[in-house]
């Protein structure tokens, strides 16, 4: 079985599962997914060689969004979407659909008919044994849950017993490792100075075979200044850490007798200079090493100005943060900050033997270069990780993306 820990390692976000050693998961072969908005082609991960090799592209029904695999690592949902990111255009078509991932190659065929969603679906994940899908929605905010039928389509909604408090703008959601607890991350939005800031919360219910009850919002300073993003659990200690996207930290907060403690244990910055904030910055995903000693967080920038007629990077840091991890208290120590080359890593992934880390970025924007501007492509960095944690930068992948996105990107152990 997919733990959670190896699945957020190899495709973004516990599900209980043997325990491989190092050599054993060295051995494995790893499949890498990566989309342009509904094309999702599929990579051989060379982690010896720190190469990526292309393969088969499959079509979705619509710009993909988020992928999640199934506990045996037989099966990828993808949740798609004809709306714009954010609160931008809306579209009609909003799905989840289920592929076979074949074991030996890690070719993907599509398996079963779509199931409709109401609205754009922008993150989505099992429970741990693969009995549910749950599916965060941004716009409006809301979560719902879709039973996983025999035959591993996705099936009929889950009825909950009373309404969802989905807060403002979901953005993840997240069963606890012992599958007790459902975690819906809701951002919020930052204040302009024509309307005044929305507060963000972890929303956490108790879980139990796709039901949601006895829900608790979880938000410091009533949500005020407290955007946040993504999190990860550590592999075997009580630890959750939360990307604070809008104000640039890392949160850690501790699991006490099944529940949350709604208290922060430890606050961390993102940024390498974090008084020096040249444009937006935005903190992105954050994922725990499999090893449990290191975590490591995106930062992300790329607003523009006008240069000669054109729109060009403004500046500001699109990094990975490495953190060391206090194997007693869970506090995280940031250790590295390394450019990943690109503009807006908007995720990245793990190899489950710990040796690989994938960023994707989703667009290309024009930078200075010198005296003139050239374009930075989409694309996928590959780093090593030393037995310190550090990364070490080998080489990037640009993609030619069009007019489209690159959105979602994520490993699966075959």
């Amino acid at each position: 079985m997919l733990t959670c820990r190896n699945f957020l390692s190899i495709v973004a976000g516990g599900i209980a599962a043997p325990r491989f050693s190092s050599a054993q998961q060295a051995s494995r072969k790893i499949a890498l997914y990566a989309n342009v908005g509904p094309e999702l082609t599929h990579y051989d991960v060379d982690v010896a060689g720190a190469a990526l090799i292309k393969h088969a592209t499959v079509t979705l029904p619509a710009g993909a969004q988020y992928a999640w695999p199934h506990v045996s690592r037989r099966y990828l949902y993808v949740a798609t979407s004809s709306s714009a990111s954010g609160y931008g255009k809306t579209g009609t078509e909003h799905h989840v659909t289920a592929f076979r991932i074949d074991p030996a190659s890690g070719a993907l065929t599509p398996h079963g008919e779509s199931i409709r969603l109401p609205t754009r679906p922008i993150h989505m994940s099992t429970d741990i044994p693969s009995e549910n899908i749950l599916v965060a929605f941004n716009n409006p905010s809301a979560l719902r849950v879709y039973r996983i039928n025999k035959d591993f389509t996705p099936g009929e909604e889950v009825k909950q017993p009373g309404p969802i408090d989905a807060g403002i703008f979901a953005h993840q959601v997240r069963v606890t490792p012992d599958n007790r607890l459902a975690i819906l991350v809701t951002r919020g939005n930052e204040g302009t100075a024509a309307k005044a800031e929305d507060p963000g919360a972890l929303k956490v219910f108790d879980y139990k075979n796709g039901v949601l009850t006895n829900e608790v919002s979880i938000a410091p300073n009533g949500g005020k200044e407290f955007g946040p993003r993504h999190l990860d659990f550590h592999p075997t200690k009580p630890w959750m850490y939360v990307s604070i996207e809008t104000q640039n930290k890392i949160y850690t907060y501790k699991m006490e007798g099944g529940k949350i403690n709604p208290e922060i244990a430890f606050r961390a910055e993102t940024l390498a200079e974090p008084k020096n904030i040249r444009a937006r910055q935005a903190a992105g995903t954050v994922h725990v090493h499999p090893n449990g000693r290191f975590l490591y967080g995106a930062n992300r920038a790329q607003e523009t100005i006008d240069v000669v007629g054109k729109k060009v990077f403004k500046g500001g840091e699109n990094s990975i943060v490495v953190y060391s991890i206090n194997q007693t208290t869970g506090e995280p120590t940031p250790i590295q900050h390394i450019e990943t080359r690109a503009i807006h890593p908007r995720t990245f992934h793990i190899d489950p033997s710990g040796r690989l880390l994938v960023v994707q970025h989703n667009l290309p924007v024009n930078v200075r270069d010198g005296n003139s501007i050239r374009t930075q492509p989409a694309g996928l960095s590959v780093f090593r990780i030393g037995d310190d944690g550090k990364l070490t930068f080998v080489r990037k992948y640009d993609i030619d993306v069009g007019d489209k996105t690159m959105f979602w990107m994520g490993m699966v152990p075959l």
